[in-house]
């Protein structure tokens, strides 16, 4: 099979497929091509899907604003909860088991559905999947703020399902249509996801104690951002991309990467970073308040983990390209945080160095767990069937990560020890980090999703050459 580009003066490069006879039809870039009989005679159509990376197109900058606002939406609806905990459970009257089942169910959800989302945006389309996720979200907001308890958790599980489309399928999207900018592209809209985290949380209880059914408000108020990405991307579906391929091959592509060793390592690695991450988000406050902290100055230290991971992404987005050293990254960023657990544990008078040397390797963590999906995959189907194969893995420990650290506190009678455990997985996330950053991509040799090596163009016959000879 042999790819030509052909100019047009009043169109955008078109793309030419030939097989031995010119018997494929042009087709824009991002289109379906249609295989059909020699063009000098007529005969049915059947269609093939592939998809090919997009070039320089009207809306490119709606787009990276569309992918920054979805970054930014992937984290708020959730962490807006934790604030507004207390009220929450005083209005309903939860329990403590109810209400750490309702912070886990969103993770829940990410674990659950994060495969099935790969495969659905190999079939459907990334913008299109993409689009679907946020208005799930939306409603999954305007449920939850209802006041009714069944809303509250139904809501939450249908922000979790809207948030895991975009948590697995920005990484490919970056990887069809940026491919030379991906790292780059991953740590901005992993800084925007800190920054909307950072101020919809301080935000949240005061604009809840404006009402007496403030909590509701606060709840709703995040809604402005799915829309707000939903309207960024309505342009983007028109002339979007179809499937890259049929549900069987999209299968066959999610199959090899849970068999890969590559793909394990990444998981790994990303799961860890999501434990960890999950383990402070979690607990934090708790172990400092034991440690002799008051309330007001654990919350204030695990605010600076939090502007402290959102300046990593800052750096990073700053570095761009030229942060090439992958493998000495990710064993550089699992010490920093082993370290920093260890220092709480050991030396927690010095707290203030411990939480800022947490949110910088946990934040420089997730940047490189998001960045391994774009560069360690050679197509947009890959990097779909690696980010929820990694995602599923990531967050099944990271929801389990909270309640285990609860149960080793309680076995282990303080929570010293659980502190070093932690310290200890992150020395096994510095290992899977080393084999993640080996420059090479997981085998797609057999993916009917890769194209096939060109072979030589034939030469297209004359109109002369194909007109009947009436004579």
């Amino acid at each position: 099979m042999h790819l030509k580009l052909a100019e047009k003066a009043d169109l955008r490069p078109l793309l030419v497929i030939y097989s031995g006879w010119p018997d494929f039809a042009i087709s824009r870039p991002g289109m379906q091509f249609s295989q059909c009989a020699p063009m000098h005679s007529m005969g049915s159509m059947k269609t093939i899907r592939y998809n090919v990376s997009r070039g320089p197109a009207r809306g490119r900058g709606l787009l990276l604003l569309g992918i920054l606002v979805i970054g930014a939406t992937l984290r708020a609806p959730i962490t807006i909860v934790g604030p507004l905990l207390d009220l929450i459970r005083q209005n309903f009257g939860l329990s403590a088991g109810q209400a750490g089942m309702l912070t886990a169910l969103p993770l829940v959800a990410f674990a659950v559905m994060s495969p099935l989302i790969s495969i659905l945006g190999n079939r459907f389309g990334l913008e299109r999947t993409l689009f679907a996720g946020m208005a799930i979200v939306a409603a999954g907001i305007a449920l939850r703020s209802n006041g009714q308890v069944w809303a509250l958790f139904a809501g939450t599980w249908l922000i979790g399902t809207g948030i895991a489309t975009g948590n697995v399928l920005l990484p490919s999207l970056l990887k069809r249509d940026f491919a030379t900018a991906a790292a780059k592209l991953t740590a901005s809209y992993t800084l925007a996801m800190a920054l909307a985290s950072a101020l919809t949380s301080a935000g949240a209880v005061p604009l809840a104690l404006l009402h007496a059914n403030g909590w509701s408000i606060a709840l709703g108020s995040v809604i402005f951002l799915p829309v707000l990405a939903l309207l960024l991307f309505v342009p983007q579906l028109r002339g979007s991309a179809p499937a890259v391929g049929s549900a069987a091959a999209s299968g066959r592509v999610a199959t090899m990467t849970w068999r890969s060793a590559l793909a394990w390592q990444i998981s790994i690695f990303m799961g860890i970073n999501s434990l960890l991450y999950y383990v402070s988000v979690s607990w934090l406050s708790s172990v400092l308040v034991h440690a002799g902290y008051s309330h007001q100055q654990a919350g204030t230290l695990q605010g600076v983990m939090h502007v402290a991971s959102a300046m990593t992404a800052l750096v990073m987005v700053s570095a761009g390209r030229h942060f090439q050293a992958q493998r000495v990254a990710a064993v550089g960023t699992s010490s920093l945080t082993g370290l920093a657990f260890a220092g709480l544990a050991l030396v927690p008078g010095l707290a203030i160095a411990w939480t800022c040397l947490l949110g910088v390797g946990i934040g420089a963590g997730m940047i490189l767990s998001l960045s391994f999906l774009s560069l360690r995959a050679s197509n947009a189907a890959q990097v779909a069937a690696l980010s929820g194969m990694a995602q599923c893995v990531g967050y099944v420990l990271g929801a389990a990560g909270p309640l285990l650290f609860g149960v080793l506190h309680e076995v282990q009678g303080g929570w010293p020890l659980p502190m070093i455990e932690c310290s200890g997985l992150a020395l096994i996330m510095a290992g899977a980090g080393w084999m993640a950053g080996r420059d090479m991509q997981i085998d797609t040799a057999a993916s009917t999703l890769r194209p096939q090596r060109a072979r030589p163009a034939v030469k297209l016959p004359s109109a002369k050459a194909n007109r009947p000879n009436t004579r």
